[in-house]
């Protein structure tokens, strides 16, 4: 079946110090419920908004970004809703209709999904305040009460709505994953701290009706809600039911989505000029000043690692994808000049370790310092690849220096060829059969080989062991010969 999504993006500006109207600390993960609050952001009576500038400059800068035609003249609006995480009642925010513009439009972001290229164009891009957050005591369905926190009202959102483009969850997901990336290029928000990267997702099959999927928190999460939204719409057209237009909500812990309300229409937000902020005015040297202190952006950097480092353009893209990987892969080359080698340990064992503890990229308890040193013990011989996988997987457990596991978990490659010896002549002792076809099969020879590795857990340099299995069956070989010939 057809599948059409799209996505509406909400990025806090978390680089920014104070919130989007007051001068309130945007800081407030962490901080007691309730403490980052003023008259502004809580509505009181006689307050007034005043528009942080950065976050304008900010919100220009992302939008340059995402290839989008910035508006010169922008207007903020009143959108009005009645939920108890807004106090004031209405969301300020920038409105794209009745002749106002957004911030930006017509924009596009390019991924690459399983090889091939494809363009999401971007509707819109504007700026609005973040609401309060809503405390569920247990789940959203079963708790018997709701607490409010304004300690994140009125922190500054960024919202990107992408057109339907996407055709499946993957896509969904890749597209947030860049985002971000882009995003933390910048250097206007952090996506790995809680809530400042939310996703809304309008769903469609076959030309239904749109369904909206809120509450999505991770690039995981927006592939297993998309995922599971798209077989609930299936299995209700097999079964001939109307797939109902209306908003849905996502729990992560149970991994369903389930009704929230029937899908609002612009009309039911009353959308009014907000009195007390006049008009943004973007002028063309702001726009050429903005342009000339953006930083180096993910496309730009992956070409980058394709010409200067000789990478592959899977390895550029996948790097490139991640700042933090990607400042951790250049980081490495200041200590060990080998690019592919260094990519290749990233991209496999390095990420998969950091997932399984839990680990985002930029928390990882590794230095890059580290890992080379890793790299400098397989080229010395200190250690096999194989036992590097053992090592790399304690180091990000643990965050040790690689000579001090080697040394505690005795690792080191055993290259002593009379102990090698010994080891080989017990394997021969044990394995009488696989001796007698390795005399005649070089599969065999592989074999043994590997027993050895074995008893030694991978420590042993199996091209020493090789040799020394080899002149072992070239003794007996000739001590056989020599039997037939005397007897």
């Amino acid at each position: 079946m057809n599948v059409k999504i799209g996505l509406e993006v909400h990025c806090q500006l978390t680089a920014l110090k104070t919130k989007l109207f007051c001068s309130c600390s945007a800081d407030y993960r962490g901080e007691e419920p309730n403490t980052l609050t003023c008259p502004t952001c809580l509505g009181l009576p006689g307050s007034l908004p005043a528009l942080n500038e950065k976050a304008v400059e900010y919100a220009i800068m992302v939008a340059l970004a995402l290839n989008s035609k910035i508006a010169k003249h922008v207007v903020f609006y009143r959108k009005n809703y009645f939920y108890p995480d807004m106090p004031k009642n209405f969301q300020i925010s920038m409105y794209d209709r009745a002749g106002a513009e957004p911030l930006g439009k017509d924009g596009y972001l390019d991924l690459i999904v399983e090889g091939e290229r494809k363009r999401i164009r971007i509707r819109r891009i504007h700026l609005e305040e973040d609401p309060g957050r809503l405390v569920y005591p247990g789940s959203i369905e079963t708790s018997p009460y709701t607490l409010v926190d304004y300690n994140r009202a009125g922190i500054a959102l960024l919202e990107i709505v992408t057109e339907p483009d996407m055709e499946s969850p993957r896509e969904a997901r890749e597209f947030c994953k860049k985002l971000r990336s882009l995003l933390e290029h910048l250097g206007v928000s952090d996506g790995s701290l809680e809530g400042a990267m939310r996703c809304d997702a309008n769903i469609s099959i076959e030309g239904g009706p749109r369904v909206e999927v809120k509450n999505i928190t991770s690039f995981k999460e927006v592939e297993r809600a998309l995922s599971f939204e798209i077989a609930r719409q299936r299995r209700l057209a097999k079964r001939g039911v109307l797939v109902r237009r209306e908003t849905r909500h996502w729990d992560e812990r149970r991994r369903v989505t389930f009704s929230m309300r029937i899908k609002e229409e612009i009309a039911d937000y009353r959308y009014f000029p907000e009195p007390d902020l006049v008009p943004v005015e973007i002028t063309d040297e702001m726009l050429e000043r903005i342009r000339e202190i953006m930083p180096e952006l993910p496309d730009q950097r992956r070409k980058r690692f394709i010409y200067q480092y000789g990478l592959p353009e899977y390895d550029a893209e996948v790097l490139s994808s991640d700042k933090a990987l990607a400042d951790f892969f250049e980081e490495c080359l200041h200590f060990y000049r080998k690019p592919k080698i260094v990519s290749n340990w990233l991209m496999g064992d390095f990420l998969r370790y950091a997932y399984e503890c839990g680990h985002d990229v930029s928390e990882v308890p590794i230095a890059p310092k580290q890992l080379t040193r890793m790299l400098n013990l397989i080229d010395d011989g200190t250690i096999s690849g194989k036992i590097a996988k053992v090592a790399l997987q304690e180091m990000m457990k643990t965050g040790k220096d690689p000579e001090v596991i080697v040394r505690e978990k005795e690792l080191a490659r055993i290259a002593d060829v009379e102990r090698l010896t010994r080891i080989v002549e017990k394997v021969f002792a044990e394995n009488p059969q696989a001796v007698q076809d390795a005399l005649v099969k070089e599969k065999a020879i592989h074999f043994l080989v590997g027993i050895v590795m074995k008893e030694t857990r991978g420590k042993a340099d199996p091209q020493i062991v090789q040799d020394v299995i080899r002149k072992r069956l070239a003794r007996l070989a000739s001590s056989e010969h020599k039997g037939i010939q005397d007897s």
